[in-house]
């Protein structure tokens, strides 16, 4: 047999435990979690705070409540994603930190 047809050698296997040490490994945040979590955390803040303006005396005065729902869930939305964003850079220039 020549080279190309021979089996491969596993005697220079290693571990990975044996190459890599826990102490450098990183701790990074994962974004979409937080991303997630932070759109979900809006929508429900959102609708709650516009639904509740909508049904106060001020808000009968509203001619077309639906679009005041659905811009202020929206914004909401976007303010508490983008919040969990920064967060999320938050942990993760901490997680680069040296004890």
């Amino acid at each position: 047999m020549d080279e190309a047809q021979t089996p491969l050698d596993t005697s220079d296997d290693v571990e990975v435990r044996d190459v890599i040490d826990p102490a450098t490994v990183r701790r990074a945040p994962r974004y979409k979690a937080f991303f997630w979590t932070g759109a979900l955390v809006g929508i429900v803040l959102g609708l709650a705070l516009s639904l509740y303006l909508v049904s106060s005396p001020s808000g009968a005065a509203m001619m077309k409540p639906g679009v005041y729902v659905t811009v202020l869930t929206a914004f909401v939305t976007m303010v508490t994603t983008l919040l969990a964003g920064l967060f999320a850079v938050i942990a993760d220039r901490r997680s680069l930190r040296r004890p």
